[in-house]
């Protein structure tokens, strides 16, 4: 996936999880972040990061952040709509007869369904943006959503569903992703669980650009 522009900045600071403020064009903007979470490796104070700019009438901020530039020289996606975007072109030449983004379940939205002959399947897409020592970790801040996603697939895969968690890696040089019981040990307790059930854990490597994302994974589903 990629973005139709993007332009250089400094970070200053984040007042909130929403919002952050940039030094670009000799002056001080207040762009969107778009992750709501922690980032915290990630965005110092200094650090090179990229935007893109939006031309709907009723933004409050004329920029969204999407990538950043971690201090061991590493570029890192941290567009949360991002993964999904890589994850449907990378489905895409994978054979499905069908592939359904935000497919209702229960009583939630699973965010792939998909069918190859009589074969259902289920994926939910999360993205990585918390790197420490070469390990990929999910997630940087808790989530209950996530927590109830994974069991989710758990209920899927009960029900005669392929299930499949799938953790797209914002950022190159990648290969795994663990989950961070430290920050949130329901979460990893989850995981733990889904893979007893027969639920698919993958890791999806990818390369990043200032302008998008691309998932390198040859894998087949």
């Amino acid at each position: 996936m990629t973005y139709e522009n993007v332009t250089r900045a400094r970070f200053l600071d984040r007042p909130n999880r929403f919002v952050a403020r940039v030094e670009l064009g000799g002056g001080v903007e207040t762009v969107h972040v778009k992750n709501t979470g922690r980032l915290r490796e990630l965005l110092m104070p200094g650090a090179e990061v990229w935007l893109t700019a939006s031309d709907h009438p009723a933004r409050k901020t004329k920029y969204d952040l999407v990538a950043v530039r971690k201090a061991n020289g590493i570029l890192f996606n941290v567009d949360s709509q991002a993964p999904n975007r890589a994850a449907a072109e990378w489905l895409a030449p994978q054979g499905f007869d069908r592939i359904v983004p935000e497919r209702p379940f229960g009583d939630s939205r699973i965010d792939f369904y998909m069918e190859r002959g009589d074969t259902r399947y289920l994926m939910e897409v999360k993205g990585c943006t918390l790197e420490r020592d070469g390990i990929g970790w999910f997630p940087d801040a808790p989530t209950e959503r996530g927590v109830k996603h994974v069991r989710d697939l758990i209920r899927a895969r009960e029900a005669g569903y392929h299930s499949i968690l799938a953790f797209v890696i914002q950022m190159d040089g990648v290969t795994e992703v663990r989950p961070n019981a430290d920050t949130h040990a329901a979460f990893a307790a989850a995981v733990e669980d889904a893979k007893n059930a027969g639920v698919h854990i993958i890791s999806l490597p990818c390369h990043v650009e200032p302008d998008g994302l691309e998932i390198l994974s040859d894998f087949r589903l």
